[in-house]
């Protein structure tokens, strides 16, 4: 199979390098700064697939060439589903990963309910249409922080099934069961059809 080249359209280098390792050599992934996109990608709607939707049209509107992008949430049932959309920005517009995970502790401090999921849903976008691709994994919330791997709410996620949580998995474990990996082998079966 030719390589191909397709957008992942997205500013986080984390994503970019974790899914590129689980697409493997097959495809070349672009980044928005490989097609020299600046600025930011709206996402104003109020579920998570609906903003995946929404960044992978725009980004295929401006660019005509064949592109993904994803969104992810932590979805906390004690918590009525935050932080949800607002995942990214949880503690505030600027704020770090850390400010994020500390909100969540402080808010869950006083509940014993700890269980929690991971969403994440793909969209990807060519001239024939947009296909959606969904991954999710259950978990519950850590009391503190247990490894210094990955990135956003890694640190306190603890997937069922296992001891750790995913900031103490290698990346080959956590690629294999996590949200964004699942979603991405659905992605991928799909290219498989999709390139020549």
């Amino acid at each position: 199979m030719k390589k191909t080249e397709i957008v992942f359209a997205t500013n986080n280098l984390h994503k970019l390098k974790e899914v590129q390792q689980a697409v493997g050599n097959k495809i070349i992934l672009l980044s928005l700064k490989d097609i020299n996109f600046k600025g930011e990608i709206p996402e104003t709607q109020d579920t998570i697939e609906g903003n995946s939707k929404q960044k992978v049209e725009y980004i295929f509107e401006r660019y005509n060439i064949p592109c993904f992008a994803d969104d992810t949430g932590l979805i906390i049932d004690s918590l009525n589903g935050e932080p949800g959309v607002y995942s990214a920005r949880y503690a505030g517009e600027a704020c770090s990963f850390k400010d994020n995970c500390d909100k969540v502790l402080r808010n869950l401090a006083k509940k014993k309910d700890r269980k929690a999921r991971f969403k994440t849903v793909i969209s990807f976008m060519d001239q024939h249409g947009i296909k959606t691709f969904e991954g999710v994994v259950e978990g519950t919330i850590l009391e503190e922080y247990k490894g210094s791997d990955g990135f956003g709410y890694d640190p306190i996620f603890k997937p069922v099934g296992y001891n750790e949580t995913f900031a103490e998995m290698t990346t080959e474990l956590k690629n294999e069961i996590s949200h964004r990996g699942l979603a991405v082998k659905k992605l991928l079966l799909f290219l498989e059809s999709y390139l020549p």
